[in-house]
């Protein structure tokens, strides 16, 4: 991993939520909200929580003697979650790197995680620790973006900044979030680490946008993207975001445009 594939700071958490969260993470966070209250936990770990959007999700969803922790890597991520969270003594917001999570052996009947085991620099690894800290026959629920290539917006980013930068094109997206969709290798991973009874289910949705420039700005200036193309050149990031929408609306057309997305749905059984 890339020192600057971690780095979420700056004006990153806020644009994250503003454009990459409704454009791509809410029906997923919707998805796997309703997958985890199916379970009836008592006892929620998030990991990788982001700007939140699973915890709003899933929080009111949850009995009233239930516990949730929402951690995340990035303190910038989690300072700009724990804002948008509605008031609730049952969440706690904390810092922490799923390598290593600081809590107690079997603390937990649900670890839940969105779209960060891609991060992961050691998934089997931390796939130990989230079954380290299960409860007998607790449950793992996670997803992963399935590959670039099914996710057509971030393919039609990473394409026309090929074409902008041919000595050197930015592959953030292709190199970590459609990283890891090889369902094989996600399934060895995790009986490596101990986990039975994986079941993987591939999802399609919708992925809509008021706009080309907004698909554009969410990716270029709301994900790590965005810190290739300020190293490849700086001070272009406005211009670049506007090269991207105009190849995106050569493609989609003016106005409201959509187009597929595509995950992997994990559930592994402690």
């Amino acid at each position: 991993m890339l020192e600057a594939d971690r780095l979420f700071a700056g004006s990153i958490p806020e644009n994250y939520d503003r454009y990459m969260v409704p454009l791509i993470f809410e029906p997923y966070a919707t998805d796997i909200a309703r997958r985890a209250g199916s379970l009836a936990p008592k006892a929620v770990l998030e990991i990788a929580a982001g700007t939140g959007v699973v915890t709003r999700t899933l929080a009111p969803k949850l009995p009233a003697d239930a516990t949730y922790v929402a951690t995340d890597l990035n303190q910038p991520m989690l300072d700009h979650a724990a804002l948008r969270q509605p008031s609730d003594s049952r969440v706690t917001w904390r810092q922490a790197d799923a390598m290593m999570l600081p809590f107690e052996d079997a603390a937990f009947d649900l670890v839940l995680c969105q779209f960060g085991a891609m991060f992961f620099p050691d998934r089997t690894a931390a796939y130990r620790e989230a079954r380290r800290v299960l409860m007998p026959r607790g449950h793992f629920l996670f997803n992963v973006w399935d590959r670039l290539e099914e996710n057509i917006f971030a393919d039609d980013v990473t394409n026309a900044l090929a074409r902008l930068f041919p000595n050197a094109p930015p592959r953030f997206l292709a190199r970590m979030p459609h990283g890891y969709h090889d369902l094989e290798v996600i399934r060895r991973d995790l009986e490596q680490a101990g986990f039975s009874r994986v079941q993987i289910e591939t999802t399609a949705a919708e992925s809509r946008a008021a706009s080309s420039q907004l698909v554009a700005s969410a990716y270029c200036q709301g994900t790590l993207l965005r810190n290739e193309i300020e190293a490849e050149q700086a001070g272009t990031l406005s211009a670049v975001t506007d090269y991207v929408a105009a190849a995106i609306a050569d493609r989609h057309g003016s106005g409201e445009i959509a187009a597929k997305i595509q995950a992997h749905v994990v559930l592994a059984i402690a």
